[in-house]
């Protein structure tokens, strides 16, 4: 039986090798992928990852090949990421603890989150979160993206994510302690060195920022203290950290990478890869 993989990607835009390189990953491979928005609408790649001639302003070059720009626009404009599933109708949102009927309605959250990781086990084998821009916007404070990720991390199951999707590991908390569920693992992610000084720009809005508005690499940087690292590999053409049940990749150059790993895990019970582990 194929693998089911359930892909989350921002409704401001994603980045588009950080969805190609996976996807082609997991078609190769035969497995069945499931895309899926905060509210259901369909996700369209981000302007600069579509444009080979568009110049990354840290990097100082191009992060997008011609072929590349190729598969980009033929994914964004086929049918393939129409209908994606909508998390705000298939999860439930907290409620405000200042609701009169605040413990009734607690009691009906978590009994639908039971029913959720329910229907996790029996639908899906892995999660992955595409980054871009976007993610800063939809689904970094997500409640309902830090529920879905909780529970696929209750059921031991692998999860993946990419650049600027890897914020909500570092905010997915269980209501009780609030801790990350990344505290004591090894990550890496969008470093500091990467991190546009100015021009970070959304889909479906002329709101266009400096830099991102959180420094990812500090946020990973805290989650994963103490026993935990960020490895940002900065000088390094490539960062993948396997963790378990983590899969994290840095940035675009390691989309097909983070796919292969996420494909190995599954298949080869790959638990730890990509960092040494000191005393």
């Amino acid at each position: 039986m194929s693998k089911r993989i359930l892909v989350v990607l921002s409704e401001y835009g994603y980045w588009g090798e950080e969805l190609i390189g996976p996807l082609e990953t997991f078609d190769k491979a035969g497995y069945q992928v499931t895309f899926a928005t905060p509210t259901g609408k369909r996700p369209v790649a981000l302007p600069p990852s579509m444009d080979p001639d568009y110049v990354d302003p840290p990097l100082g070059r191009s992060v997008t090949t011609p072929e590349m720009a190729d598969k980009v626009r033929a994914i964004d404009n086929s049918p393939r990421l129409d209908g994606p599933l909508d998390l705000s109708s298939w999860l439930p949102d907290r409620p405000y603890r200042s609701k009169p009927y605040f413990l009734r309605d607690w009691e009906a959250y978590n009994t639908r989150l039971e029913q959720i990781r329910e229907q996790i086990a029996d639908r899906y084998d892995a999660l992955l979160i595409v980054g871009g821009s976007g993610p800063i916007v939809d689904l970094a404070n997500n409640w309902r993206v830090h529920d879905l990720i909780l529970a696929f991390h209750a059921l031991d199951l692998p999860i993946a994510a990419e650049c600027y999707g890897i914020a909500p590991l570092a905010f997915a908390r269980d209501q009780e302690d609030r801790v990350s569920i990344i505290r004591g693992k090894h990550v890496t992610g969008h470093c500091i060195e990467y991190d546009y000084k100015d021009g970070t720009g959304f889909m479906g809005t002329d709101f266009v920022i400096g830099p991102p508005p959180y420094p990812l690499e500090y946020i990973l940087r805290d989650a994963t203290a103490p026993g935990g690292a960020f490895h940002g590999n900065f000088g390094k053409e490539t960062s993948v950290i396997v963790d378990y049940p983590f899969i994290t990749g840095r940035s675009t150059p390691d989309s097909y990478l983070t796919g292969q790993k996420l494909v190995e895990v599954l298949e080869d019970g790959l638990r730890q890869w990509g960092f040494k582990l000191t005393d």
